[in-house]
């Protein structure tokens, strides 16, 4: 809810020292200027230099020092995909041949690398550019050692015509067929029913769509989160 210049938010805070009063628990975050990079299932009208400076802002938290948590593991990743695939042949929303196919590119994604600052969700919509220029970044929660390639994978799901601008930005080489790969296991925090979660390609995105299922921080970006 906004209230102001912020917004307060519901949920589970009772562990948090930022938490504000007990029922219910709410968190008191500012606002951020500028507006979403773009959303999921809409074209984005943003620039190609401001997708270009969320992949420089994206590098910078590559390049930091690693978080002391440590992030999902390959193992983890292919249980979640043997599952997803598992419901999606039971359930039947798509064909066995668009889930062969859809599983083979995925699996490019599950190889080693070298783990990174990533911020474990950077869909579009987390980040706020003005000017063309990255004003911040929401949504933590899943910021952990990782995958840079992922981090990348989430921003430009859905906006293909901007990874070129992204990588641009990034500054470095970039394995796209393993960006491909990560787009078609797709962003585990979009919601699915039985709580499963999305393995999605360019074509099982828009069926399952069309079916509604659809820290701190060391610098320097603490300046961006909020």
């Amino acid at each position: 809810m906004r209230v102001g210049v912020g917004f307060l938010m519901w949920g589970s805070f009772e562990d948090r020292s930022d938490g504000v009063g007990r029922t219910p628990p709410v968190l008191a975050l500012a606002a951020l200027p500028g507006n979403a990079l773009g959303r999921l299932g809409e074209r984005s009208t943003t620039s190609s230099a401001a997708w270009a400076a969320a992949g420089a802002a994206v590098r910078m938290l590559h390049d930091a020092p690693l978080p002391p948590w440590p992030g999902r593991t390959l193992d983890a990743i292919a249980s979640e995909l043997d599952r997803e695939c598992a419901w999606l042949t039971r359930s039947g929303v798509v064909t066995t041949g668009v889930i062969t196919s859809n599983r083979r590119i995925a699996e490019i994604a599950l190889r080693s690398w070298t783990p990174v600052f990533t911020h474990g969700d950077l869909q579009a919509s987390h980040a706020f550019v003005t000017d063309d220029e990255v004003a911040g970044v929401i949504d933590w929660s899943e910021a952990a050692q990782g995958d840079p390639l992922y981090d990348l994978a989430t921003l430009t799901l859905g906006h293909p015509e901007h990874l070129d601008d992204v990588v641009v930005g990034y500054g470095a080489v970039v394995d796209l067929e393993v960006i491909r790969a990560w787009w078609t296991l797709g962003d585990r925090d979009t919601p699915m029913p039985d709580g499963q979660l999305l393995f999605a390609g360019e074509v099982l995105q828009r069926e399952l769509h069309q079916r509604t299922l659809i820290p701190e921080l060391p610098p320097p970006w603490e300046n961006l989160c909020q």
